[in-house]
């Protein structure tokens, strides 16, 4: 075979130059980022098989791996996920992906790549099986293992070069919370070998790399001897025992699997690449792959809500009126996205905290303190209001009280820009209600997210009677815009989230009225997959809103129970730092609770009344289909997303 008869490939293209270097380019066809479909690793196949060829020959010095995309690799390809779940299918297909990735990795030539953008999942592999790896050192570029949201762990090798690269104890943090990192920090992992300043220094740098024949250096001594010996099985206890605060092993069972694969083989990495199948293969058939897979496209169906191509908006300035806990971390949220932000409230001292919160968020989020210095200054307090008059986004986020709204926006109104979005926080409050007062009630769009702002992803759109599509979809552009994650519902009493859940939150309330424990129905409920209690997330809500929430929806607060004794306490949760619970540092302060015959069973009848609601939100044309709450009681309650939410889950028997 000559030069001339380079194999033609639909994803790939391939090139030798006149110093003998091949210039191989990923840009799968009719899509929008790299994944590695069966399709594509068979063309590599073709590939690498012309390398070995022509490196035999002497007519090839060596390979650079590129993308002609702005990523490098998104991974395998999640939408073959379910075919390739079946038992018949996957370990062929495993055994064809790790025979290819050994091949590059024995090449005789240098095999190197360039990455710039996401290298995730099997991209991050594939990077691995490469002699050298070269990255682009900016915001955009980011490595990392996120297959264990998809209830899953790296099956294309992974687990043993990875350990290979930066030792047992990274490796398997990196493996075992899918957290992505930046390129400079993949460097001090040893998982890239080498930073360039841009995108276009890739090109000189591989070839560098190919004629010099750079090779990587597996992690020192020092890292790998934490898999060596009785120490692996020391090592192998912590990460279970640190997992098991995260995530129920019969709830999640792939990272208690990886770790079992690295006890018995973390000291050789050859090993565990082999015995890699033997625990990835019955992982993906389970629930809870499933479910996550189906939260996956779920969540990605949302980006879709919003307004594309020249219709859509650019928003850069924000005005939020009201500074309490919801507004202040509205209003932080936005300026940590980039937005510049003014915070309204009748006087600074209102707005001071909100102020001292948002700098506490910023310097947990952001690395250097000139980004928290940039975003302190990208948010404004204003007393006066004269952002309104700029801004792009306005956000009525004060005390659910009707005229107290109404009052507010019907003033902006008169200053607000013609093209601005106009939205409300109300949490309860149909939107028909709030829009009387307005000249133009069409304009007013609910905008409603949830607390802690920083931590839960919904945003619930909530669209009127009098709203155009259009007007609710540039709602979602900008939920989407801040990083959040848009479901558009309809303006009724508590919408999707709080008209599910008070129910589930109240029911559990009037148990501890009756006697029962508090500390006991949290535990219950976390042991059935929720991540906190409802006792300990009305606290988190607050009493005052959730009392107001329940008497939207028509439900009865005794004026001497317990509940509305603490709120006419002032005692309204997290916020005041007593409710149910006291709180310290953010944190309930809690007892245990008494041993439990059927823990996760009781937790199963706690969440009853969330369940039944949902399907009644949904038959009431709330949201638009049973996917919708599914994925918006999973972003906005953290419902356990193994089940894939409740309306799932019910279809599943397991609630």
């Amino acid at each position: 075979m000559s030069k001339a008869d380079i194999p033609q490939t639909r994803h790939w293209r391939f090139s030798i130059d006149v110093e003998q270097i091949g210039w191989l380019t990923l840009d799968v066809a009719d899509a929008p980022v790299n994944v590695l479909s069966r399709e594509v690793i068979a063309e590599l196949e073709t590939l690498v098989a012309y390398v070995e060829e022509q490196s035999r020959a002497g007519d090839l010095l060596g390979v650079v791996l590129l993308s002609g995309k702005t990523g490098f690799i998104a991974g395998a390809d999640i939408k073959e996920f379910d075919q390739m779940s079946d038992p018949a299918v996957l370990p062929e297909a495993l055994r064809r992906t790790h025979a290819l990735l050994q091949r590059i990795e024995d090449l005789k030539v240098p095999f190197v790549c360039g990455i710039s953008g996401f290298c995730v999942g099997g991209g991050l592999e594939l990077a691995l099986a490469c002699h050298y790896r070269i990255a682009v050192d900016d915001e955009t570029t980011r490595l990392g293992f996120p297959e264990v949201n998809l209830g899953i762990f790296p099956g294309f090798a992974g687990t043993g070069r990875s350990i290979r690269q930066a030792g047992p104890v990274d490796a398997m943090q990196l493996m075992l919370t899918g957290r992505i990192v930046r390129a400079r920090q993949a460097r001090k992992l040893n998982l890239v070998d080498q930073l360039v300043r841009h995108r276009d220094m890739l090109r000189w740098a591989g070839r560098k790399a190919v004629l010099t024949k750079r090779k990587s250096t597996p992690a020192p001594f020092a890292k790998r001897v934490m898999a060596i010996g009785p120490l692996r099985a020391r090592v192998a206890a912590r990460m279970r025992e640190e997992t098991a605060k995260k995530v129920r092993k019969d709830h999640y069972p792939a990272p208690y699997a990886l770790i079992d694969l690295f006890e018995k083989y973390g000291d050789n990495p050859r090993q565990m690449m082999a015995h890699e199948a033997e625990r990835f293969v019955p992982l993906m058939s389970t629930p809870t792959a499933r479910n996550l897979r189906r939260v996956f496209f779920l969540s990605e169906s949302l980006k879709k809500l919003g307004l594309k191509g020249k219709d859509k908006p650019k928003f850069s300035r924000v005005h939020v009126v009201g500074a309490g806990v919801m507004g202040g971390d509205i209003a932080a949220w936005c300026a940590l996205r980039g937005m510049a932000v003014t915070l309204q409230d009748m006087d600074i001292d209102r707005i001071t905290p909100a102020l001292e919160r948002a700098k506490k968020l910023f310097q947990k989020r952001l690395k250097t303190r000139q980004a928290v210095n940039a975003a302190m200054a990208r948010l404004e307090p204003d007393v006066e209001g004269k952002g309104i008059a700029r801004c792009d986004v306005l956000i009525e986020a004060v005390v659910e009280k009707l005229d107290i709204k109404q009052q507010i926006l019907a003033e902006a109104e008169k200053r607000l820009p013609p093209q601005a979005i106009m939205a409300t926080n109300t949490s309860s409050i149909e939107l028909e209600r709030i829009a009387e007062a307005l000249e133009e009630p069409a304009r007013l769009i609910g905008l409603h997210f949830f607390n802690p702002v920083a931590q839960l992803p919904l945003v619930e759109v909530v669209r009127s009677t009098f709203n155009q599509d259009d007007t609710v979809r540039r709602g979602a552009s900008f939920a989407l815009a801040i990083g959040k994650s848009p479901v558009v519902v309809k303006s009724a009493p508590g919408f999707l989230v709080n008209r599910a859940l008070m129910p589930y939150l109240l029911e559990a309330v009037d148990r501890v009225e009756k006697g029962e424990n508090a500390e006991q129905l949290d535990a219950a409920a976390v042991a059935f997959g929720m991540p906190m209690g409802p006792i300990e997330l009305m606290d988190t809500v607050g009493l005052d809103v959730g009392a107001f929430v329940a008497r939207e929806l028509g439900q009865k607060i005794a004026d001497d129970s317990r509940f509305a004794k603490l709120i006419a306490a002032g005692k309204l949760g997290r916020k005041t730092g007593q409710g149910f619970y006291k709180w310290e540092n953010g944190k309930p302060i809690k007892e245990k609770p008494a041993p439990h015959a059927n823990l996760a069973g009781l937790g199963r009848d706690l969440v009853q009344p969330l369940v039944d609601s949902a399907e009644v939100i949904v038959a009431d044309g709330v949201v638009d289909s049973a996917d919708m709450a599914d994925i918006g009681m999973i972003l906005g309650t953290g419902f356990a997303p193994f089940m894939g939410g409740p309306i799932q889950a019910r279809h599943d028997g397991r609630a």
